[in-house]
């Protein structure tokens, strides 16, 4: 394995999914861990298959699908701001979003990451085979150092009370915009 290749893929992952580190510290403040790691790593695996096969040349979803990817974390959001809004309406403890699903934290992640396939694919497709394996690998360990951060932040102390307050108002929050900024080409 290429160090270049292993720096240029450590540097790369983290500018491309900065953005999803709040999104995990959120899903590990609601959720089962082992629920939020495994639907990271089924999302990210599917980015990454996609980014992959658009590099040797076939391409799975046309560039103006992508935006429409949007409508995953946009609807997630909606819903889960729906449900905190009937909660309050009818009295309940403000925290009826339940922990997400593998198949929620899956679906957010790849419609979070739709956009890194547009940077993946390019990087890939002339990065030879040897290169392509050195970024594969490396983006498969970051996903859970990512997962460990994002878990990291959500048990510190501060973090855990703020979410634990206002956690059920962030998430759908955060989703909707992150589904918007995605819809509407500037994510």
């Amino acid at each position: 394995m290429h160090w270049g290749f292993v720096g240029q893929a450590v540097g790369m992952f983290a500018v491309t999914n900065v953005d999803d580190l709040v999104l995990l510290a959120l899903f590990f403040a609601r959720g089962v861990a082992l629920r939020v790691v495994v639907g990271q790593y089924l999302g990210f695996g599917v980015l990454l298959a996609v980014s992959v096969v658009g590099a040797l040349g076939a391409s799975l979803l046309p560039e103006s699908l992508l935006p429409w990817l949007g409508l995953v974390p946009l609807l997630l959001g909606l819903r889960a701001a729906w449900q905190v809004w009937r909660a309050r309406r009818d009295g309940d403890e403000p925290d009826p979003v339940p922990g997400p699903s593998v198949l929620a934290v899956a679906t957010v992640t790849i419609a979070n990451g739709g956009d890194n396939i547009g940077v993946y694919v390019p990087v890939f497709a002339v990065a030879g085979t040897a290169g392509l394996v050195a970024y594969v690998v490396v983006f498969l360990v970051l996903v859970g150092v990512w997962c460990a951060v994002g878990r990291f932040l959500a048990t510190r102390p501060v973090v855990a009370r703020t979410l634990a307050r206002r956690g059920h108002v962030v998430l759908p929050v955060v989703l909707v915009a992150v589904g918007l900024l995605i819809l509407f080409g500037v994510w």
